[in-house]
């Protein structure tokens, strides 16, 4: 990647520009440090990088000067990183909870191997026996044009990082795409551990270990439910045949005198004291604070943010927990005005507010790497994804594109009277030359659609005339 280099006051300064403006992190609003954490040991970060300027994650700015990085088990430097990354961080954060200083931070992909299936009307892919679910929260890498499943083809050869789900799909919060040469790798449990032929396998995937060095076994071969790192080839048969097999721990391997701050899936649930977030163990207490939903929210798959300190079996002993909201609107357009003071920028006569943890990533020619809300201009073209709060949107992700003609929107579809409606407060408008679809790509008549829209998520490509966006096409989705 091209960085578009600043001087290092400058960097400074846009830094704190943009946390005055987003609020510190770790908070669920981004408007407040976290509370009931002691800032000053070791702390032991694990989620998407959300963006640079240091490196993000979590809403906590953490400086990389010094730092070991590494990258699939390589040294590395920060630049190699990319936004959506799922990395581990270990460091120190001040008593501000908003920045940092990284000591490591290690970056190892779920999968990298060749796509075997695309479903676009799941939303899902296959990569060497894995499902890789795609979603809002999914960030594609420029090399893949479009940047959405449709810009991919069976055979290409991707790296998949995501978070992990109890039946162990992976959901995608960064693909791109990757040599076609070289080794393949895979993350996962082992499960049908034969020690006799020497194989098992991970979800869809079997893996012969006949010729592999094994590493980190207590007991020299792999077992059932271990969680392991594959590297090898793919045969004729489509077994992975492995060169080298690790164990690894999900564990962030804490100690009492150390602090987590752990997003993740929930990938097993016994009660709202006893589960684990991507396969590190929680418990709460009666002075657990929970933002988002209640104790009564937690359940298998649900996408949480937890904080707290270790107890002596390793265990996060939880003083705050975030569930993370997913977007359900997307706007493309190009940006109207941008305001660093309130956090927020206008696109398509809509106000959107960005927060600590809004993903940021340049995908124009510009092609700056630590890009923020401070770097937009009036008329750059934007794509943002974003949920209501009930006070406004608030941005999830947003990239910068080179200019485009037109604009898009997603979301639920209100206010529906034909040939008028509105998505996300946006107001559209349908002509004799719109086009409408149904949920898989076939065309329907206006009637159809206006009798289907009302409440139902619907796509609008188009133009702006003055407030109102005229759509060229309008689609019906899941």
């Amino acid at each position: 990647m091209n960085s578009a280099r600043r001087p290092a006051w400058m960097i400074t300064l846009l830094a704190a520009v943009l946390v005055a403006a987003c609020g510190g992190g770790g908070g669920g609003d981004g408007t407040e440090p976290v509370a009931g954490i002691d800032r000053g040991g070791r702390t032991i970060s694990q989620g998407p990088i959300n963006g640079f300027g240091s490196v993000i994650v979590n809403g906590v700015h953490y400086s990389t000067a010094g730092a070991t990085i590494t990258i699939d088990g390589q040294p590395a430097i920060e630049s190699q990183l990319r936004v959506g990354q799922v990395v581990r961080v270990e460091g120190t954060v001040d008593a501000n909870g908003t920045t940092g200083v990284a000591r490591s931070i290690r970056f190892d992909d779920d999968v990298e191997g060749p796509v075997q299936g695309i479903d676009l009307a799941g939303s899902t892919l296959v990569v060497l026996g894995q499902t890789v679910r795609v979603g809002a929260g999914t960030s594609f890498d420029d090399s893949i044009s479009p940047r959405s499943l449709d810009g991919l083809q069976v055979g290409d050869r991707v790296e998949v990082s995501g978070l992990v789900g109890a039946d162990g799909v992976i959901s995608a919060t960064r693909i791109e795409l990757s040599a076609a040469a070289g080794e393949v790798e895979v993350k996962g449990t082992a499960s049908s551990v034969d020690t006799t032929a020497r194989r098992f396998v991970i979800n869809g995937l079997t893996v012969d270990y006949s010729g592999a060095s094994l590493n980190g076994f207590a007991a020299g071969q792999p077992a059932n439910g271990d969680l392991v790192e594959v590297h090898g080839t793919i045969n004729g048969s489509g077994v992975l045949v492995a060169t080298q097999v690790e164990r690894r721990s999900a564990s962030l391997s804490g100690t009492t005198d150390d602090d987590a701050d752990l997003e993740g899936l929930v990938t097993r649930f016994a009660s709202a004291t006893d589960f684990d977030v991507a396969g590190q163990r929680v418990t709460t207490n009666a002075a657990t604070r929970y933002e988002g939903g209640t104790a009564a929210s937690l359940a298998l798959d649900v996408n949480v943010e937890v904080e707290g300190g270790f107890d002596a079996t390793g265990r996060i002993v939880a003083t705050r927990v975030e569930f993370r909201r997913e977007s359900n609107v997307e706007l493309a357009g190009p940006v109207e005005s941008v305001n660093l003071a309130a956090g927020s920028l206008v696109v398509l006569g809509t106000t959107v507010r960005v927060n600590s943890l809004t993903r940021f990533e340049d995908q124009s020619s510009a092609d700056v790497e630590r890009f923020s809300l401070a770097d937009l201009r009036v008329g750059d073209y934007v794509e943002v994804r974003a949920y209501a709060d009930g006070t406004g949107l608030v941005a999830t992700l947003l990239e910068r594109d080179d200019a485009q003609s037109g604009v898009e929107l997603q979301g639920l579809a209100s206010s529906v009277a034909a040939p008028n409606f509105s998505v996300a407060g946006v107001a559209v408008t349908t002509d004799l030359q719109t086009e409408y679809r149904d949920n898989t790509g076939a065309s329907i008549t206006a009637a159809a659609f206006f009798a289907a829209a009302p409440g139902r998520e619907v796509k609008v490509r188009g133009s702006m005339v003055g407030s109102v966006v005229l759509a060229e096409r309008a689609e019906l989705e899941d």
